[in-house]
């Protein structure tokens, strides 16, 4: 297994509406956090392979009002 962080930055205030969609993406979707700073979300993934990432991550990335994702990949 792989987990991954996808850091997002939203083009909008609605901030519940945002979230329960990126939970709902898909079952791989672990958690996802509302944080201060410079980003406005954190989505955990734990998906089989890192080749996996890029469909999540781009199912977040295409939401309407999400205005920039940024993915990391766990290496421990």
């Amino acid at each position: 297994m792989v987990t991954a962080y996808v850091m997002v930055k939203a083009s909008t205030g609605d901030v519940d509406r945002l979230k329960a969609e990126m939970a709902s993406v898909d079952d791989t979707v672990e958690s996802v956090s509302v944080v201060a700073g410079d980003i406005d979300y954190i989505v955990k993934l734990r998906v089989d392979g890192p080749s996996d990432v890029k469909e999540v991550a781009a199912a977040i990335h295409e939401m309407a009002g999400i205005e920039n994702t940024q993915t990391y990949i766990a290496m421990d």
